[in-house]
């Protein structure tokens, strides 16, 4: 009996505390209003937060991955190569993104459904750190989750202090983002 007393205070109290204490909003750093200059250069990407598993599980293999932002020759274009490493491999993948004056959002060639949202490092922390938010629709009308939606941390150089994490993750997970990665780091980057 006190043990169902106790368990049901405990739910009443997270229940008043989630009431009074909202989780933290991270800040929009609107695309379509970004200098994108101070973006530019090199990236560490430290972790990411998903809904689900799905949206994140193909980081689970991944040790450590850098990335190069650079502009394009293309008016507001962005293009965006990592280095990735992959057990003993390392891969390289490119992204072009589009800077649309008339959205807040980045658009990533060849996914036209797919909304890369930019947040500040404030939200966790860390002032030389940035969140990309990655969301897509549902696949159809009959479906009422996105089909993804995940954050991703990186930061301006790798051995981000543990704390900043840990608020990634506890911050994220006040807003029902749960499945969690952390790229070990373990092994040489891949250049």
């Amino acid at each position: 009996m006190l043990d169902k007393l106790w368990s049901f205070l405990l739910c009443v109290y997270g229940l008043v505390h989630q009431a009074l204490v909202p989780c933290p909003a991270p800040d929009l750093l609107p695309a379509n209003s970004l200098n994108t200059q101070q973006y530019l250069g090199k990236w560490y990407f430290i972790a990411a937060v998903g809904f689900r598993d799905a949206d994140i599980h193909m980081f689970r293999g991944m040790d450590s991955s850098v990335f190069s932002v650079e502009e394009t020759s293309v008016k507001d274009t962005l293009q965006m190569t990592a280095d990735m490493r992959v057990g003993d491999l390392c891969l390289k993948q490119t992204w072009t993104y589009y800077v649309r004056p008339e959205r807040d959002d980045l658009e990533v060639e060849g996914r036209p459904t797919r909304r890369t949202l930019i947040w500040s490092g404030k939200w966790v922390g860390c002032p030389q750190c940035i969140i990309l938010q990655e969301i897509e629709p549902p696949r159809s009308e009959t479906e009422a989750v996105d089909s993804l939606s995940r954050h991703l941390l990186y930061a301006r150089q790798s051995d981000v202090d543990p704390t900043v994490v840990a608020a990634f993750q506890e911050n994220s997970a006040c807003n029902n983002l749960t499945a969690f990665v952390k790229l070990p780091q373990t092994k040489e980057l891949c250049h």
